[in-house]
């Protein structure tokens, strides 16, 4: 029996490659490589195609066997020699092979055009000696989850089936609510697409959903998106599942991630999926799956019965996504590191819908830990940072309270320094505003972590081009953290920081200044006087004194503070490098130009090297570099340096960044003054 074809079933362009694969001769293996295994409508595709042959008259013979197994492929093939060539069906190997040896061509005899589909092949064993003949006349249809490799060669082509693309999966839907009598919106139709992953398996169903609980698409999306409600509750029961569907889509995975754990390394196919399910389904870096916190919840959730290990090793956690790749329930290409495993985000919320709340927690923890071994001091690849935050914005969507079940985890605070560090002060803005909302959520009212993301915001704010929003978010935020903390409290003191900077960047220099003065006394009476963190206040003091209108004043306290922080923290730490900034700035302001360019561009160089060219604190010694250089005489080269410099801030940051409209005027400044001055003029 040919499964009919599906109710609103939609042409793709998969079954164009399907019938030019086949044509072609040979073997064509259906198997879901990019967006996950069953689902993607690999049967719907083989069996339109037998429709299609048997009704244009192109195939005499037609056979369709089941292979989820291998007695049940022995059976079939039996039942096709039985009634085709007279095999005796009470010796179903015996009819088996005369039926595989009736498809065999036969010189002299009548060409026969035969079709054979195996449907649902479940492991590529089952048909060793099953293999239909090669035959100028005969074609084999093969669907399976699997990607072996022993499904390749021999004439066999590997036909990847994917999801519908938005086009289609719009398309299907809008058919498909028609066929029950409904239209909805097209942003609506869209956005529910799109919420399924364009995933045929889960649009069917979802439709039929729709229509017998007599929702809206606008009603179906709002229930879809609360976490707290599992998938299985939102599709159709099983009587009612559309176009013979066995199984819902919520269960429509379970037998492949059974299958995938029992391939080797046994037992770490199903953990490793849970990590998968908290991250980002467009793209989760190796690096991550294989640190030392993923490979210790590996060990720690290893499924009973696949053994002890004493440890995880890289090979083995890469192992795991081997299992899973070749279930389909994963596409892992190791060629591109940072966004190497992609996962379905249905394959995802099913694998979060059978844990319990502990497990949550526990994963949560895990994946987050996982992130942070695996994010780099310094973020001079923007690929890598790209993908890590994704990761990380994921995490807190899918992860939602589990997350922040111990307080506001590392994770997210790295997060948004990256994006400060990346110059995304918009999207910095945005990620703290949702960081904070969290933390009032899921945190007790009171909370010292709660103090922690406003102060992140606060900053957000200033950085956004708001420093008097900032400053008087720290003034209020000071006032809270001294009921929580004493005045000494390092915390405390980081805040009486930023918020004597940013009343510095809302034009009071001379205040700043005075703030930071006080700070740095009550800071080095409550700790050490030579420490990292009194570096900081005394290269701030300085830089307030400076703007404030004393740049030789400055420049010699930050003469005296270089060389302290080179001897504690090394000549190459990012707090040195602002320093030696600093410095140069304000030797530039005092008169020392030529003094304040060699120190600038060896500045350059070293943050180049490390931070690579693109990085913002690259950008901004560019920008004092040319600078001093127009100042000591040279409005040209001034005008040339920051013309590139405004390309590069464009590239980097966006027309919307506050470093772009400062640059277009300095630029415009230079540019004008090279029209007059000549080299030598100061």
């Amino acid at each position: 029996m040919i499964p009919p074809r599906a109710q609103s079933f939609q042409r793709r362009a998969e079954a164009d490659r399907l019938h030019a694969a086949v044509e072609d001769g040979g073997a064509a293996v259906l198997s879901q490589v990019l967006t996950g295994t069953g689902g993607v409508g690999k049967t719907q595709l083989a069996a339109d195609y037998a429709h299609t042959a048997w009704d244009d008259g192109s195939v005499d013979v037609l056979v369709w066997v089941n292979v989820s197994t291998r007695s049940a492929a022995v059976t079939g093939y039996a039942t096709a020699g039985a009634e085709l060539c007279q095999a005796d069906p009470d010796d179903p190997e015996r009819a088996a092979a005369a039926f595989l040896a009736w498809l065999e061509p036969k010189s002299g005899a009548a060409p026969c055009r035969w079709l054979v589909v195996l449907d649902d092949l479940a492991d590529p064993a089952d048909l060793r000696g099953l293999w239909p003949p090669e035959s100028p006349t005969g074609r084999t249809l093969v669907t399976t989850r699997r990607r072996d490799a022993a499904l390749t060669g021999a004439r066999r082509h590997l036909l990847d089936v994917g999801v519908y693309s938005p086009d289609e999966a719009a398309a299907y839907l809008t058919s498909a609510l028609a066929a029950h009598g409904r239209s909805e919106p097209a942003d609506q139709i869209t956005g529910l697409a799109a919420d399924l992953g364009h995933l045929p398996l889960a649009l069917a169903q979802a439709a039929a959903y729709i229509a017998d609980a007599g929702l809206t698409c606008a009603a179906y999306r709002q229930q879809l998106a609360d976490q707290r409600r599992k998938l299985a509750d939102l599709l159709p029961e099983p009587g009612a599942l559309p176009d013979d569907h066995e199984v819902t889509v919520a269960a429509t995975w379970a037998l492949s991630v059974e299958r995938a754990d029992g391939l080797r390394p046994a037992g770490l196919a199903r953990p490793m999926l849970h990590l998968l399910s908290m991250l980002d389904p467009n793209g989760i870096p190796d690096s991550v799956l294989t640190s030392e916190p993923a490979r210790a919840y590996l060990i720690a959730h290893r499924t009973p019965g696949g053994g002890v290990l004493a440890a995880v090793t890289d090979e083995e956690a890469a192992g795991a996504l081997g299992a899973l790749r070749r279930l389909s329930l994963i596409d892992h290409t190791p060629d591109t590191p940072h966004q190497s495993v992609r996962v379905h985000q249905l394959i995802q919320r099913t694998t979060r819908d059978a844990l319990s709340t502990e497990q949550r927690v526990d994963l949560a923890r895990a994946a987050a830990d996982a992130l942070t071994a695996a994010w780099p001091t310094t973020e001079p690849d923007r690929a890598l940072a790209q993908a890590l935050r994704a990761n990380v914005t994921a995490l807190a969507d899918q992860a939602q309270g589990s997350l922040w079940a111990f307080g506001c985890p590392t994770v997210l605070l790295r997060g948004g320094d990256s994006l400060h560090s990346a110059g995304l002060v918009a999207d910095a803005l945005d990620y703290w505003l949702k960081r904070h909302a969290e933390a009032r959520r899921y945190l007790p009212a009171g909370h010292s972590d709660i103090l922690t993301v406003r102060s992140h915001l606060a900053d957000a704010r200033g950085r956004a081009g708001y420093p008097v929003d900032a400053a008087e978010a720290f003034q209020e935020l000071l006032t809270d953290a001294l009921q929580v903390w004493e005045p000494g409290h390092l915390e405390v003191l980081a805040m009486r920081h930023n918020l004597a900077h940013w009343r510095g960047e809302a034009g009071s220099p001379r205040r700043a200044a005075a703030d930071l003065e006080a700070l740095l006394d009550d800071y080095t009476a409550s700790a050490e006087p030579v420490s990292a963190d009194a570096l900081v206040i005394r290269n701030s003091l300085a830089l307030w004194r400076g703007q404030a209108g004393d740049a030789a004043g400055a420049a010699a306290d930050l003469g005296a503070l270089l060389k302290d922080c080179t001897q504690i923290l090394g000549p190459d730490h990012g707090d040195v490098l602002k320093v030696r900034g600093n410095l140069a700035r304000f030797l530039g302001d005092a008169g020392h130009l030529e003094e304040a360019i060699a120190m600038l561009e060896e500045l350059q160089a070293t943050r180049e090297r490390k931070l690579g060219r693109d990085h913002r604190d690259v950008l901004t010694t560019r920008h004092n570099l040319a600078t001093m250089r127009g100042r000591a005489g040279d409005p040209g080269r001034a005008a040339a340096d920051f013309a590139a410099l405004l390309e590069d801030r464009l590239r980097m940051l966006g027309p919307e960044h506050p470093d772009i409209s400062a640059t277009r005027t300095t630029l415009a400044y230079w540019q004008a003054l090279a029209g007059t001055a000549s080299p030598g003029q100061s």
